[in-house]
């Protein structure tokens, strides 16, 4: 089911967002700059980038110099002049974008009457470059391809839009008259929506509507025939991956509207059209790194598989050993990894399982993180959403008393314990209690220890919980498992708070809980159903109810599946 309001926002503004999207587009970042191979440094920069061309905007901008990986091919370095009259910095510095994150390239540390000079004997990557001032006033971007290692620009601070010329690069020449349009018709919107003022909202939106129309047109047709004059250049693919796809001669739906599921699917399945993922300099570009999340956060529906499939057609568009490879692998197992929504960890092993363990990862991570990684992706492949729960071997508290004579309480090392365990194997089948031996419905498995200051809150929310739920008619069990040894402190707790579920801890030192379970803090709540399936997992106590519920629904369904 395709989300109407997701479909509809596409449609809603009859303004086309090209016009004004890259003008004035602000972002705030805060990142590592933790890039591919041991070449780099890591450093913490907070950065604030206002791309706009309009206003020059002071920035603050951390500034890291690091060694580039370059290409082999070219040798005859860079050399970079920019004529900027009325200009009074003394130091200007060479930014360039990456996944839309800015970095610093070169310094030019003396500037003379605005000769602005990066000259260096390794040649620039492709991709978009830009200006930055002392003060951290970014002033323009440049294009910078194999050809244009060798550029010269003029500007003035007095007007800087429509004083930006390059005579060394057609293509760099031809960006700012494309900026000069843009910038143009920028004002024409603002001198529009200056107009609305004093009007009412009724006759505010059909006025826009109907000049914003002639806006789009002209734009479009301005975009269409740049693109068409420029195909194969650089520039061309910047406005491409910048540009909107757009659904035209929409059908009308059954309410006779336009089909809003028409407009979704259309913009959806041609949000890539025209983008080379195997050119490198399309990452280097202010863009991509937005256009990427914004594909990945808001386009698509939220589901584990269906962002496992676009990651694999992403993929299989690259080319191996490019950086634009090297860094989705980074970009797609970091944002795996780091995601908070339920049942996403199936993204992270599967990131894992297709692009670590095949190995095209050698160049991104070094041989430990990869197995550390590798490690990570193993504790989480069972327990992902829909797997049977791992199996648990725990003591109750009547148990307790056997294991504690047979010398568990005591015992200090591992092989002590193995001991103990293989010498008592017989007695010790009849004391164990097993998840798998929990006949009900549903069951909520909850990890906590008695002195975590969380779990004493979210415990008897839990028990609370669990008595509401029982009194509606579920067949609702809790195994409810101790995390530490301290068996009078947990016993005490127990009888205190009345916790009248079933009760456990893993008294014979077997089931490796943080491992098994992936417990690394406390409390941990799963959901499992009466196969013992994962149905939720790390979820708070109010969210148990809603997960029943659905339960209930899903196993309302099984039956009268099987009555046909």
């Amino acid at each position: 089911m395709i989300s109407t309001s997701k479909a509809n926002s596409l449609i809603a503004n009859p303004l086309s967002p090209s016009i004004i999207h890259y003008f004035t587009h602000l972002t705030n970042f805060k990142y590592n700059l933790s890039v591919i191979g041991s070449k780099f440094e890591n450093k913490l920069c907070n950065i604030s980038i206002a791309t706009t061309y309009v206003y020059m905007k002071k920035l603050l901008l951390g500034l890291s110099l690091f060694s580039v990986i370059t290409s082999a091919t070219a040798q005859s370095g860079h050399d970079i002049r920019i004529n900027f009259k009325h200009c009074k910095d003394t130091v200007m510095y060479l930014a360039y974008y990456q996944f839309g994150k800015p970095y610093v390239m070169d310094t030019c540390k003396k500037v003379v009457k605005g000769n602005v000079v990066f000259k260096g004997n390794k040649p620039l990557e492709k991709g978009m470059y830009f200006l930055v001032g002392q003060g951290m006033v970014k002033y323009f971007d440049i294009l910078i391809t194999p050809e244009t290692q060798k550029l010269t620009v003029a500007a003035d601070t007095t007007d800087l839009v429509n004083s930006l010329k390059s005579p060394s690069s057609k293509e760099n020449d031809d960006f700012f008259n494309y900026i000069k349009f843009f910038s143009a018709k920028n004002k024409e919107l603002g001198d529009l929506r200056n107009k609305t003022k004093g009007m009412n909202k009724k006759d505010s939106l059909a006025f826009i509507t109907e000049k914003g129309k002639v806006l789009n047109e002209e734009v479009t047709a301005f975009e269409k025939k740049f693109a068409d004059e420029h195909k194969g250049t650089f520039v061309a693919d910047f406005i491409n991956l910048k540009s909107e796809k757009e659904a035209k001669d929409i059908p009308k739906a059954s309410n006779g509207r336009p089909d809003s599921v028409y407009v979704y699917n259309y913009y959806k399945n041609h949000y890539w059209d025209g983008v080379n993922f195997q050119d490198d300099g399309i990452m280097r570009t202010p863009v991509f790194g937005d256009k990427l999340n914004k594909f990945f956060n808001s386009i698509i529906i939220q589901n584990p598989d269906t962002v496992n499939i676009e990651i694999d057609r992403i993929m299989a568009k690259t080319k191996a050993g490019t950086m634009m490879q090297k860094l989705l692998i980074a970009h797609f197992t970091s944002t795996a990894e780091s995601s908070k929504l339920m049942g996403f960890d199936k993204v992270f092993v599967h990131v894992i399982d297709n692009y670590i363990r095949t190995g095209m990862a050698k160049e991104v991570y070094d041989a430990a993180t990869i197995e550390k990684i590798k490690e990570r992706g193993d504790i989480l492949r069972p327990l992902l959403l829909g797997n049977q729960a791992p199996d648990l071997l725990m003591i109750d508290t009547i148990g307790h008393k056997q294991v504690a004579r047979m010398g568990f309480d005591t015992v200090k090392t591992s092989q002590g314990a193995t001991k103990i365990y293989y010498d008592n194997a017989q007695n010790l089948a009849q004391t164990f209690v097993s998840l798998y031996g929990v006949k009900s419905e549903y069951l909520v498995l909850v990890f906590w220890d008695v002195d975590c200051g969380h779990c004493k809150t979210e415990i008897p929310k839990l028990l609370d919980e669990y008595h509401a739920l029982k009194k509606e008619g579920y067949d609702l069990k809790v195994f409810s498992v101790y995390t530490q040894h301290d068996y009078e402190k947990w016993r005490k707790y127990i009888i205190d708070n009345k916790l009248d579920w079933i009760n456990l801890y893993d008294g014979v030192h077997i089931n490796n809980i943080k491992e098994k379970y992936d417990i690394y803090s406390t409390p941990v709540i799963y959901v499992l159903d009466k196969n013992k399936r994962i149905k939720a997992k790390r979820i708070g106590v109010e969210q148990i109810k809603d997960i029943m519920k659905q339960m209930e629904k899903e196993y309302k369904s099984e039956k009268n599946n099987e009555a046909k």
